[in-house]
């Protein structure tokens, strides 16, 4: 179930791109907009890089990373439905929520299960 959210989170980055998501973005939206979206990609290289690193150990690393990108999907959510209003957000299509809601739902139910032990 997280492997499932996480690749979903993963693919609304792929979206986030297409949507041009860092005009959103309070650092970001200021720059010229080919520098905004470089930085917006290069960024998620390291980003995702020490992300598959933690969430290979089995270990208190690997369950700390996984239950905390639990709850950053769900938090990721909640971003996104306080942003929808804003004149640049252009994640409308059943896909895209799809993307953006969907983490979020299996985020939570697999922090449950963490939390209860399972």
């Amino acid at each position: 179930m997280f492997y499932l959210a996480f690749a979903t989170l993963v693919a609304h980055e792929l979206d986030a791109v297409d949507k041009r998501e860092w005009r959103l973005l309070f650092v970001l939206r200021d720059l010229p907009e080919p520098a905004a979206r470089d930085l917006f990609i290069v960024l998620h290289v390291p980003l995702v890089a020490v992300l598959l690193g933690l969430l290979g150990h089995p270990d208190a690393a690997g369950f700390w990373t996984r239950a905390a990108l639990d709850a950053f999907m769900v938090v990721h959510a909640a971003l996104h439905h306080a942003l929808s209003g804003r004149p640049h957000y252009a994640f409308t299509s059943a896909p895209s929520r799809a993307l953006i809601y969907g983490p979020a739902v299996l985020g939570a139910l697999h922090l449950s299960l963490l939390a209860a032990g399972h």
